[in-house]
């Protein structure tokens, strides 16, 4: 028989189906067979109408099927969120419970001559009854004072939202400028008005996701770092009574003329795409960038390792700053003195000295994972969080040990000293704790189904004059929102 009329009496081979789910199903679909299946068909319809009607049923009750096992995964998700929720609070009634007894409990070893039993012995002698007197006065003392209820009064003020992706970081203006500013993988840096909630300028000009933002600390120049290996320097002058940004004065001709002008995250804050000056030099993702006081310098902290000191007129790299062996992940300045601290995934911070005529470079040693960031204080200490769920407050004299370690069950994000010692950790749990610099627990921002966060807080600040300000405390989160809060010590109130 001739090869090619072989090929047409030949059946074709059946073909199996193999799918995950619908088990009773798989049986039927494996049998169908294409013997009706003719040469002459078109190729564009060549299943009989009896078998395609018989897959389509098929498929229709596998897809019924997946459904319903979609609907059993999110009821599974949702019932585990209410149980975390309970497992969270059991934790923290836990937690306040523990350190009420630890304020409770008695340290025997004060005492002079005590028995076997704990208990002091009982001596004749006058003055050492009186010693006795006074120190069971001073214990009786700290046992009343764990009883105080809380001494600050945190409250929700206000929500800003309208960014499409995550928030990496929240800034607070310079005194005396009530709006703040975030930056977000969206690839848009926002300036916000503390008050109405609104946008009201935004900045597209970077082309990756913008990972910091910082403002000026005498004029209306804001710094981002972003993605996309730079860091920008832009204009940002507000109009606050016409609650409307102003970006430059050739958009402001341009909306003059009638020419489109687009619309920030709330619908009508207008958009600014060009930067005052750029600066580059890295060759990775610039994580984070600041000012040096007086605002003529600007630093930058890239995934190349390295830092960077700019001129923040002309965009020049001065100096290229090394050392970290794995990538960083912030920089801060000092508010006063030309001092500056990065952060890297090598579990170290570096303490970098510009002044004259010391220009020295300082390790500081202590976590066991990223150390996600570093601050200074007021007090000339220094605050580094980490993923190794810990918080340690350091003095720059002594780089030794820490003075203060803060645990916590989740790692530490940016976070952020207030103008009173008073230090606020975001933490990867959606929580945002509050601690003095001693070590020692202030409050838990409320966090329910209705007012707090999410998902994870990457970034909190505080409003440095926040006497005229409904809101002094801020934070950002991957649930693409900024909240607005009033943090209050009672005796304030």
């Amino acid at each position: 028989m001739p090869q090619d009329l072989q090929n047409l009496t030949t059946k074709p081979k059946t073909k199996k189906i193999s799918i995950p789910r619908a088990q009773s199903n798989i049986d039927e679909i494996q049998n169908l067979q294409c013997s009706n299946f003719r040469p002459d068909l078109d190729m564009e319809n060549n299943l009989p109408p009896a078998i395609r009607s018989r897959l389509q049923d098929l498929f229709a009750q596998i897809e019924k099927e997946f459904e319903l096992l979609y609907s059993e995964n999110v009821n599974f998700f949702c019932d585990f969120c209410a149980v975390q929720e309970k497992i969270e609070n059991l934790n923290e009634r836990l937690e306040r419970e523990s350190n009420l007894g630890d304020k409770q409990s008695y340290d025997f070893t004060d005492f002079d001559n005590t028995s076997s039993k704990g208990f002091p012995k009982v001596k004749t002698n006058a003055s050492q009854k009186v010693k006795t007197a006074h120190k069971l006065k001073a214990q009786t003392s700290k046992i009343v004072s764990s009883f105080k209820g809380p001494t600050v009064s945190c409250s929700l003020v206000r929500e800003f939202s309208g960014h499409r992706d995550g928030i990496w970081e929240v800034s607070v203006a310079r005194p005396g400028q009530p709006y703040i500013g975030t930056a977000s993988a969206d690839h848009t840096a926002c300036i916000w008005s503390i008050e109405s909630g609104r946008c009201l300028l935004r900045y597209q000009g970077h082309g990756g996701s913008v990972n910091s933002i910082r403002f000026h600390p005498s004029r209306d120049l804001v710094l981002t770092a972003s993605g996309d290996q730079t860091a920008h320097v832009w204009q940002a002058v507000v109009t606050w009574d016409q609650q409307k940004g102003h970006s430059s004065e050739e958009e402001l001709d341009a909306g003059e003329k009638g020419e489109e002008v687009d619309s920030g995250p709330e619908g009508g804050a207008p958009s600014l795409r060009t930067p005052v000056c750029e600066l580059k030099g890295h060759a990775a993702v610039v994580m984070a960038a600041d000012w040096l006081p007086g605002g003529d310098q600007a630093i930058t902290a890239s995934w190349d390792r390295t830092a960077g000191l700019h001129d923040a007129e002309t965009g020049e790299l001065v100096q290229s700053l090394s050392g970290h062996d794995h990538e960083l992940t912030h920089i801060s300045s000092h508010p006063l003195q030309r001092l500056v601290v990065t952060s890297s995934r090598d579990t170290t911070f570096r303490l970098w000295d510009f002044r004259e005529p010391i220009h020295s470079v300082s390790v500081f040693q202590g976590h066991t994972d990223t150390v996600t960031c570093a601050v200074f204080t007021r007090e000339d200490k220094v605050v580094s969080g980490s993923d190794d769920r810990s918080v340690k407050v350091w003095d720059l004299r002594n780089m030794r040990s820490p003075l203060a370690t803060i645990r916590s069950d989740s790692a530490a994000n940016r976070l952020a000293v207030s103008p009173g010692g008073v230090v606020a950790i975001p933490h990867d749990n959606r929580q945002v704790r509050l601690f003095d610099l001693g070590g020692q627990r202030i409050a838990r921002l409320p966090r329910t189904s209705r007012q707090g966060h999410r998902r994870m807080v990457s970034s909190v600040a505080w409003a440095e004059d926040s006497s005229s300000l409904s809101c002094n405390f801020f934070s950002c989160g991957f649930d693409r929102l900024i909240l607005g809060w009033s943090v209050q010590s009672f005796k304030d109130l």
